[in-house]
């Protein structure tokens, strides 16, 4: 629907709705009403990060494309790492509406830059529902989509059941794996701008495959470096560094494919790594009724194995030009020497 829509315009209704959505919760006097307006915020959420990465893909040059992915990306990463402990602090001046008021003028905030601040972008052309979808038929676009699903699917499996992986070196207390997860939310951070600037040096396929079979090492041995404060921190790092690394990798890798439906694979893949999260929870759950839980991360190691497979499937069939023509995307040859 919004698709013509002025990328300017989207950014600015996105942050307006989510600014809505965080005030009506922190005035909310019914649980009812405090689900239907995260559902707003969400939704508001939901459209502001594809567009953002649409545009900075945009914006920037290609050869600096990864560094400007990364830095939108960095604002996700840096949420997770930060926004929780940042959060619980402010909301202990007050109530848990201190900290909803408190995200309301954030994103007032950032609302307010983005318009004034971001000029004004092309319009995008008026495509049919068919063609607009015609990415989601291509095959490189499809596998490489796959891999981020199983991938974060693996790495975020654990996160998911992080209270019970890693119970032998919090010892139960929510306070120490608060702090685990801090760490890992910033080594995130740090992986993620980090991959956005190696991604504009060095194949992205290259940096896709060694943070995969990193991140499966790591996971295996996870069971035993889990025992111990300082071996788990070094595992934590690793983790983050190479799962919240992925992102941007995947993104370029997708522009590069279908750069004018950037917005669109950009939101898919979105969808793919929320969507992995959902089935790994549930997957993860089931898998608990028949392992040991400190042996969970061996099964999320199986899903990024998968994962690494997708994504050479993607490359190969990136440079053999098969299953393109009949999704009507060109065959980009001119960034094969890339790797990608």
């Amino acid at each position: 629907v919004a698709g013509a829509w002025p990328r300017k315009l989207i950014l600015v209704l996105a942050l307006g709705i989510f600014v809505a959505g965080n005030a009506i919760s922190a005035l909310a006097t019914d649980v009812n009403t405090v689900l239907l307006s995260r559902v707003l915020a969400g939704f508001g959420a939901a459209l502001f990060s594809p567009t953002a990465l649409g545009v900075a893909s945009v914006l920037a040059a290609p050869e600096k494309r990864g560094r400007a992915l990364s830095i939108v990306t960095a604002g996700l990463t840096g949420a997770t790492a930060l926004g929780a402990p940042i959060g619980t602090f402010i909301g202990g001046f007050g109530s848990w509406r201190t900290t909803l008021w408190f995200v309301t003028v954030l994103g007032l905030v950032a609302m307010l830059g983005v318009w004034t601040m971001l000029r004004s972008l092309p319009q995008p052309p008026v495509v049919t529902l068919r063609d607009r979808l015609a990415p989601v038929r291509d095959v490189r676009i499809a596998l490489t989509l796959l891999t981020s699903l199983f991938a974060f699917g693996g790495f975020l499996m654990v996160y998911t059941y992080a209270g019970l992986v890693l119970d032998r070196v919090t010892g139960g207390d929510e306070r120490v794996l608060a702090g685990m997860l801090l760490f890992w939310g910033i080594a995130g951070t740090v992986g993620n701008v980090l991959c956005g600037r190696l991604v504009d040096r060095f194949p992205s396929r290259r940096i896709i495959n060694v943070a995969l079979w990193i991140a499966v090492v790591n996971f295996c041995l996870l069971p035993w470096t889990s025992t111990h404060v300082v071996s788990a921190a070094v595992a934590l790092t690793i983790w983050g560094i190479c799962g919240w690394g992925l992102i941007v990798p995947q993104q370029h890798r997708l522009v590069e494919i279908a750069p004018q439906a950037a917005p669109l694979v950009l939101a898919l893949n979105n969808t793919a790594t929320h969507t992995g999260l959902a089935c790994s929870a549930v997957f993860g759950g089931l898998m608990l009724l028949f392992i040991d839980r400190h042996y969970l991360s061996i099964v999320g190691a199986g899903l990024i194995a998968v994962a690494f497979v997708l994504s050479e499937a993607a490359y190969r069939y990136r440079e053999s030009g098969r299953g393109t023509e009949r999704a009507g995307i060109p065959t980009s040859r001119d960034n094969r020497p890339r790797g990608t």
